[in-house]
């Protein structure tokens, strides 16, 4: 079953990205506006880990979309962009329920799709990086990209605060 899924390996990717972007409506535009910087900022967080990742051989991707795009790409900017768009959407201000939510998102990434689907499938594998290497770089990626979400939410509440203020002290300045 493998090696005739093999073929289809770049398209799997694409629609794998794009299931998860076609989710986003779903989500509500309100929470897509709400997270999106979130799901940006984790995205460039982990493209900057995965070019640290090729230069030391932690994993390696051996699927391409393009001469220029690793099969990484499909991954970061679907189910790490907008899997933790959906993650902050159901769990935030609700740290420990968000802290169990990733780990079992990220145990079945690591635990299983690794070796169930992307190294059996000719997608990618682990190289100099173990599993549980791996479990906690992400575990470490979840605090980032929730303490970058709660910067965020401050940034808002501080704005529309201050926005208040400005509006109340100048109220002609609207008529």
């Amino acid at each position: 079953m493998g090696k005739k899924l093999m073929k289809y390996n770049k398209l799997i990717l694409i629609l794998m990205m794009g299931f998860l972007w076609l989710t986003l409506p779903f989500m509500g535009k309100k929470a897509v506006k709400r997270f999106l910087p979130a799901g940006i900022f984790i995205a460039l967080v982990t493209r900057w880990e995965n070019s640290i990742a090729k230069k030391r051989t932690w994993w390696w991707w051996y699927e391409k979309l393009h001469p220029r795009l690793s099969g990484s790409f499909p991954f970061i900017w679907g189910p790490f962009m907008v899997g933790s768009m959906w993650i902050l959407k159901m769990t935030y201000g609700k740290f420990p329920r968000y802290l169990i939510l990733n780990l079992i998102v990220d145990s079945i990434f690591v635990f299983i799709l690794i070796d169930k689907w992307l190294t059996k499938w000719g997608i990618a594998s682990l190289v100099r990086m173990k599993k549980l290497q791996l479990s906690l770089l992400l575990f470490i990626d979840s605090l980032i990209l929730y303490g970058f979400q709660n910067i965020v939410e401050k940034i808002r509440e501080f704005r529309k605060k201050h926005m208040e203020i400005e509006t109340d002290d100048n109220p002609s300045r609207f008529d």
